[in-house]
């Protein structure tokens, strides 16, 4: 018996390590085939709701559905690759004629700090101009690397494969849509009663918790754009409105923030003596940050079933471990422990 006992561990471990293996060079190459069964399973329940509502065949609720979003990405796509793209190509040509500007505003803010620390101790002002323009030669070097023009290039070259891979998504989108329900019977066949139980409450748990997050961020960036719009109509009504645009654009997308948008223009006007627009952008900047990182918490744990606590502690260690990435996946962790404690898949029940 234990001979046998021991044969069955092993075949085990060889199994998993084999799924482990296979999935650590299959997965990688097999994305937008994952992306896409994720989208068409986040997508299910706008295709029920079509059904039910207009009483549509499934085959009629998928096409719209699916059409719908095919205009919504080929939209995304050519305003990213078209435009942003392009922009970035003509910025890395005319780099150095930045770099020369940029070094002309240096040049003029090392004037400023000379003239403000003339009364300053000689050593004390000579450090100050030093690191100064020690400061001004690691921004040329790193913008200069950033925009390589090889580089960005080299990026461009990759555009044909990211197309393909942007076409197998979109084709497996659909399959993967209209074929979910026999997917899931198909996968449910294999399991148990109790475990198929548990597995869909794990899920419909998780997408309730997705579409809360979508809703909350997205009420959150719109908070975000009232306010930038309120403060650049006092900071700088002639670009307010375009400016308000692009930053709410940059905002609503989970990884990015207004300070991309806005630091760098403070930034600008206080190299070019503009004190005063610089530390009212500066502050707009913090206002909208601490406005996304007090109110963000405490939607986030509203719409995805989590106390403001949690979610902010998840948030928190999510971005210390994993970076911004760790920012958005660290509340469906606990949501997912939880999901698994609710259905007995992991039992807690101990004392100090």
């Amino acid at each position: 018996m234990n001979k046998f006992n021991a044969r069955k561990l092993i075949f085990r471990l060889i199994v998993i390590i084999s799924l482990l293996l296979a999935a650590y060079f299959v997965i990688p190459v097999s994305m937008p085939l994952i992306l896409a069964g994720i989208s068409a399973f986040f997508l299910e329940p706008i295709v029920m709701f079509f059904k039910r509502k207009w009483k549509m065949s499934r085959k009629i609720a998928v096409a719209f559905i699916y059409i719908v979003s095919v205009i919504v990405i080929s939209i995304i796509c050519y305003l990213s690759i078209t435009q942003i793209m392009t922009q970035i190509i003509l910025l890395s040509k005319q780099a150095p004629y930045y770099i020369s500007k940029l070094s002309d505003m240096w040049l003029h803010m090392q004037e400023n700090i000379s003239k403000y620390t003339e009364d300053f101790p000689p050593e004390v002002s000579a450090s100050l101009q030093k690191t100064t323009m020690d400061f001004i030669k690691k921004v040329e070097e790193s913008f200069l690397s950033f925009f390589n023009y090889s580089k960005v290039s080299a990026f461009f070259s990759e555009i044909p494969s990211l197309f393909i891979s942007l076409l197998v998504y979109m084709i497996a989108l659909f399959l993967f849509m209209l074929d979910l329900p026999k997917l899931k019977q198909i996968t449910y066949k294999y399991l148990k009663p109790n475990t198929a139980k548990k597995i869909k409450i794990i899920l419909n748990r998780l997408k309730d918790a997705t579409f809360g997050y979508m809703k909350a961020h997205l009420f959150v960036s719109f908070i975000i754009g009232g306010v930038t719009l309120i403060g650049l109509l006092l900071i700088q009504p002639k670009y307010a409105v375009t400016m308000t645009i692009i930053i709410w654009l940059i905002d609503i997308v989970p990884f990015l923030g207004s300070i991309i948008i806005l630091a760098p223009w403070g930034l600008y006007h206080l190299l070019m003596g503009n004190t005063s627009i610089a530390v009212k952008l500066f502050i707009l900047a913090a206002i909208l940050l601490i406005i996304r990182r007090v109110v963000e918490p405490k939607l986030m744990g509203d719409h995805i079933g989590l106390s403001t606590l949690p979610t902010l502690i998840s948030m928190f260690i999510g971005l210390q471990l994993f970076g911004i990435i760790g920012l958005l996946v660290g509340p469906f962790v606990i949501i997912f422990f939880i999901a698994l404690k609710e259905t007995g898949v992991i039992k807690v029940n101990f004392k100090i």
